[in-house]
């Protein structure tokens, strides 16, 4: 009898031991599950909402309404304003006024919706509701207003993830988009028109759309344009769009909002609305959750998204489109253009091959083909089926991140770029072409800026296309060297031509 209570409280000394070892490493466990794991902690005891029989959306409703909350943003300086852009292709009419000097703007505001994701404050949203905000503040459901930073931010996603400091927040639990189903029931949540809380009950209406809001509102990054400037190379679209399309109705403000089945699951982060009007008409659009756990994921361990690319250009195929190919195919996408270096490039595809399969799921359109691979990671593997000349054929490709900063910097040495101090910028002579599409007789492009100097401080970006510097043409780093003495009154004066017109600053 001595025997079995000593064994007994043997095994309750070891059981309390274990636990008590457990609650000293979970917090540390925590903060290295992706988002997707650490919601199968918080909801694993969690009774699952019926949505069969009559419908009724009020226990989703209640479940999510308290986990959304309000952004708040404000904009001043040249980039005051939602969605405005500081990109080379339309700063001029932001930061030159009158005699080259950037005129006052009065401060801005905006707002939008975000869903809270962990009880320590991390909260999805859209890029374009934050990005340029020099304050973003978030209201959550107790009225509390806490100040948020940007922990990520991915224009090609039109996702960002933020940041405030609290504690035991309520959350909303990922569901799993990919078992959506056309004519479903959903719920939009979200604080549209600067209302509070509001929920919109509709269908989905389609998925996988695509509807090139993010190809039409994204401007290249400096990289990208300072390779179009110097070779005339439109740069590669990399936006991806695979939208949930619902009839509920989703308004501005909505946009970083929940939308949610009727079991109270979060499937899509509000996004987007086609309107003439500027409001709903009956269709909004939702970044699939799937999609969104990946870059969010990233955010959080890299603060940048690390995205994996297969290396091609390609086409969605129809009926017209394989026409103008003089293919047989009406389905699938047309490889235009396989990259130098690219994993498409390892596996042996070709131009003009058609890609029919990913990972053994038929490919119709490009959002097919887009968020499967967005959900991916540079050395990632994915099976591809293709077409070439009526055949068949599997390969495995092994995706690859982005061209590396030594990449970039060979780049713009074997371009002839050379630096000068004084601007704290590097210039490289501007090509033939470039110069000709803009009328340009003379010409360099600043291939570099650097922090604290001149170019700088004066917001004057990599890309630019500089003809002139004090009245003297200029085709090299050089001549830009030697025409800097040449100022007048004391004042240095650069000059040149973008899409919009001529341009000349002085200081």
């Amino acid at each position: 009898m001595k025997k079995i209570g000593l064994i007994a409280l043997v095994a309750f000394i070891g059981g309390a031991a274990a636990i008590g070892g457990y609650k000293l490493l979970e917090p540390k466990n925590d903060a290295m599950l992706s988002f997707a794991d650490q919601q199968k902690v918080l909801f694993a005891s969690n009774p699952k909402i019926s949505s069969a029989g009559a419908v009724d959306f009020v226990e989703a409703a209640a479940a999510v309404s308290p986990a959304v909350v309000h952004i708040k943003t404000s904009y001043t300086g040249s980039d005051s304003g939602q969605g405005r852009s500081s990109s080379p292709m339309d700063m001029f009419e932001e930061f030159f006024g009158r005699g080259g000097r950037k005129m006052p703007r009065a401060p801005r505001a905006a707002s939008g919706s975000g869903v809270i994701l962990t009880p320590d404050g991390y909260i999805v949203t859209n890029n374009h509701v934050v990005d340029n905000a020099d304050k973003i503040e978030v209201i959550l459901s107790d009225r509390r207003k806490v100040s948020a930073k940007v922990i990520g931010k991915d224009p090609n996603t039109d996702l960002a993830l933020i940041k405030v400091e609290a504690t035991d927040l309520p959350v909303v639990k990922m569901g799993n988009s990919d078992n959506v189903q056309i004519g479903e029931w959903v719920l939009a949540v979200g604080f549209p028109l600067d209302l509070q809380t509001t929920v919109t009950a509709g269908i989905v209406s389609a998925k996988a759309r695509n509807i090139g809001i993010l190809a039409r509102n994204q401007q290249p990054t400096e990289e990208e344009y300072e390779e179009y400037q110097r070779t005339g190379k439109a740069p590669v679209n990399n936006s991806i769009e695979s939208y949930i399309q619902t009839d509920a109705a989703i308004n501005p403000g909505n946009s970083g909002g929940a939308l949610v089945n009727a079991n109270g699951e979060l499937i899509g982060i509000n996004a987007a609305i086609a309107s003439q009007t500027g409001t709903n008409v009956g269709y909004g659009f939702a970044i699939p959750v799937n999609l969104a756990k990946k870059i969010l994921d990233d955010f959080r361990k890299y603060g940048a998204v690390k995205r994996g690319y297969i290396g091609v250009t390609f086409s969605a195929l129809d009926a017209d489109a394989a026409e103008k190919l003089n293919v047989k195919d009406i389905s699938g996408l047309y490889v235009n253009e396989v990259l130098p270096g690219s994993g498409a490039a390892a596996a042996g595809i070709q131009k003009g091959d058609i890609i029919k399969k990913v990972d053994g799921t038929i490919i119709y359109d490009s959002p097919d083909l887009q968020e499967k691979i967005g959900r991916l990671s540079p050395g990632d593997k994915v099976e591809l089926t293709y077409s070439r000349n009526g055949q068949l054929k599997d390969t495995k490709v092994t995706l690859k991140g982005e061209s590396s900063t030594v990449q970039q910097n060979a780049v713009a040495k074997a371009s002839g770029s050379a630096s000068i101090e004084k601007l704290g910028a590097s210039f490289a002579p501007a090509s033939a072409q470039l110069k000709s599409r803009f009328g340009a007789k003379s010409g360099v492009v600043v291939t570099a800026v650097e922090q604290g100097k001149i170019f700088d401080s004066l917001e004057i970006p990599k890309g630019l296309l500089v003809t002139a510097v004090n009245g003297r043409p200029v085709n090299s780093a050089k001549d830009v060297e030697q025409a800097l003495p040449q100022s007048r009154n004391g004042m240095t004066t650069i000059s040149g031509v973008t899409a919009q017109g001529n341009f000349t600053y002085s200081f």
